[in-house]
């Protein structure tokens, strides 16, 4: 690592591995008792134009422009040496969403706050964002907006389907939309067959669910915005009791 960051930081455990680099549990040596997270990616692994590529190389200027921000991990310190690029970021060291769906499903108020929570960080890049048109083929199966998939140009709209996609996993524990192959899913998503089982759905308020038909939409014009989102009343009344963070 960079002496630059061994100055300032003391570097501790390994909290995580991928394909590209290592993240480091860190920190300060101003004795602040604060702990961070150090990303460390190996630039020897960024060959060619892949989009891998090219998402390692603006990471940390996307994460510069869009920070601070309460509900965006946040860029404290950034250090480069010759093989390696570090970035000191918030340690997030709770169990995530994920994770805490595999245990059980959202009640309303938590699902509510949730998505406020994360509305609010889309509505903030998007606010940054010059409103134009993008294209190609990203993003994760189940939660892809069928307009990518097809080919088309597509707006930030997006990620209001995928935001959309979320709230349902964490009110039912599963997605909306699936099936046994990638090819099935894509399938599957570009139908855009939005159901609401009663197994899963029959506590779940019309107003969760009238949400979700226009986050889930396919017909992108009709489909909301993060703003819009924000402004619904199973938002602003948070899930039906008082708004919490967590």
């Amino acid at each position: 690592m960079t002496d630059a960051l061994w100055r300032d930081y003391q570097v501790l455990e390994e909290i995580g591995r991928g394909r590209f680099g290592t993240v480091y549990k860190c920190v300060p040596l101003n004795d602040s008792g604060d702990f961070f997270a150090v990303k460390s990616i190996d630039k020897r692994m960024i060959t060619g134009d892949s989009l891998e590529s090219q998402c390692l190389v603006t990471e940390p200027k996307l994460l510069h422009l869009v920070t601070p921000h309460p509900h965006i991990i946040n860029l404290h310190n950034l250090y480069e040496d010759e093989a390696h690029l570090h970035m000191v970021l918030d340690l997030c060291d709770s169990i995530d969403l994920h994770g805490r769906v595999t245990r059980r499903v959202f009640a309303e108020p938590e699902a509510a706050s949730v998505m406020a929570q994360l509305m609010q960080a889309v509505a903030h890049c998007h606010r940054l964002g010059g409103g134009g048109l993008m294209r190609g083929i990203v993003g994760t199966p189940y939660y892809v907006a069928p307009e990518v998939l097809s080919g088309r140009d597509y707006s930030e709209k997006v990620d209001v389907w995928s935001a959309g996609v979320v709230l349902y996993v964490i009110l039912a524990g599963f997605p909306p939309f699936y099936g046994e192959s990638m090819a099935e899913i894509f399938k599957a998503v570009v139908r855009a067959n939005l159901r609401f089982p009663a197994t899963a759905f029959h506590s779940v308020s019309p107003a969760a669910k009238d949400l979700l038909r226009r986050m889930v939409c396919k017909d992108v014009c009709r489909r909301f915005s993060a703003e819009q989102v924000l402004r619904h009343p199973w938002i602003t009344s948070g899930g039906g009791q008082e708004q919490r963070v967590i």
